[in-house]
């Protein structure tokens, strides 16, 4: 009669090429899961203020068109004014803003520098002919709006700043 055959466990030798590399795979899988949880994007990255709803160009922005126009968008309540490179643009209101010969259908001609929309609570600073900035200059740009509530008047002034860099 034969013997049922012996189960014998063979154990594979250690190799240390391949624990360095599981051990390399591991990390790299523990850091990707890190950084996609710990990752910030969107809003987050910007951490505006609650009265800014959204600013335009982004902060940082590196690739920004010479005719871009700088754009806040407030929290209702509020209203604002901009200093763009240290110099601060008087702030037209845009019911203020008539133009007597447009005909029905037509749009009404915005004039260069920063309008303010109360409808919508948007500072909007356009650069064209008459102001110091008819296009933006290469290189970075600083922009620094001052807000504040409506009923509580320019003395509860509150300001945030970003840059840009125009290509």
């Amino acid at each position: 009669m034969e013997s049922p055959p012996t189960s014998r466990r063979r154990f594979a030798r250690f190799d240390p090429k391949l624990a360095v590399a599981s051990l390399a795979i591991a990390v790299g899988l523990v850091l990707i899961g890190w950084a996609v949880v710990g990752g910030v994007t969107g809003d987050d990255v910007t951490k505006l203020p609650d009265a800014i709803e959204d600013i335009t160009p982004v902060p940082d922005a590196v690739q920004v068109l010479a005719q871009s126009q700088v754009i806040v968008d407030l929290d209702e309540g509020y209203e604002g004014r901009l200093v763009i490179d240290d110099v601060e643009y008087p702030t037209q209101r845009l019911e203020n803003l008539t133009n007597d010969d447009v005909e029905p259908g037509e749009q009404v001609e915005i004039p260069a520098g920063v309008v303010f929309e109360p409808g919508n609570d948007t500072l909007t600073f356009t650069p064209g002919p008459g102001i110091d900035v008819e296009s933006f200059a290469e290189g970075n740009h600083r922009v620094r709006v001052i807000y504040w509530p409506v009923e509580r008047g320019e003395g509860a002034a509150r300001s945030y700043s970003w840059t840009f860099n125009v290509v």
